[in-house]
């Protein structure tokens, strides 16, 4: 599971994942949480910024909404392979948490343990959105992350892990005109150990 990530470095966002430079109203935070408008990567001939609330909704009326999809899921039930397969995007990180329990003086209590790329850059989580309308018509969108089994140094701490992408699958990733279902599939794995610290 991911629930909470960092977005420090928003002015960058712009340039790592080659947008059209479209406006950026969004501030630094280190606890990103669900419920949230955040930015995130589309493809819209280049690539777009768009803001959307980090929780999937299925409807404009929902009260339930899913902030992880395991990739899994999209393999076994066709509303969420229809989904992989037209309505992917990326979300702007620099590292996420995950809590374990410690036993601390006889005590345990969950500690919160932070997750990021070895040369401290920024990277993105998949990410799969929907688009719907609000009452007046306007439109709006939410996403949910992708997670996956954890690799070794995330296992160390949760089961799950939200899926990375590196940077040679972001733009297959994003090209709406990939319609290639297992190789989508293929993407979405644990990111390699020896790229990743935490503490």
């Amino acid at each position: 599971m991911c629930g909470r990530f960092v977005v420090t470095k928003p002015e960058k966002i712009q340039t790592r994942f080659k947008t059209n430079n479209n406006p950026l109203n969004f501030t630094s935070s280190w606890n990103v949480s669900p419920s949230e408008t955040l930015p995130t990567i589309t493809r819209n001939s280049p690539n777009r910024i768009r803001m959307m609330k980090w929780g999937y909704m299925w409807s404009k009326d929902s009260k339930y909404t899913t902030i992880n999809i395991r990739a899994e899921t999209t393999k076994e039930k066709p509303y969420f392979k229809r989904i992989l397969l037209n309505q992917r995007c990326i979300i702007p990180t620099d590292g996420f948490y995950e809590w374990r329990t410690v036993n601390l003086e006889g005590k345990d209590e969950k500690y919160p343990f932070f997750i990021y790329l070895k040369d401290h850059l920024m990277f993105g989580f998949a990410a799969l959105y929907n688009k719907l309308k609000d009452a007046e018509g306007k439109s709006f969108y939410s996403f949910a992350i992708i997670t996956c089994p954890p690799n070794k140094l995330v296992g160390n701490v949760h089961n799950r892990m939200p899926v990375i992408l590196s940077k040679k699958y972001e733009n297959s990733w994003l090209d709406p005109e990939n319609k290639d279902f297992e190789k989508l599939l293929e993407v979405l794995k644990p990111y390699p150990t020896s790229r990743m610290k935490l503490h």
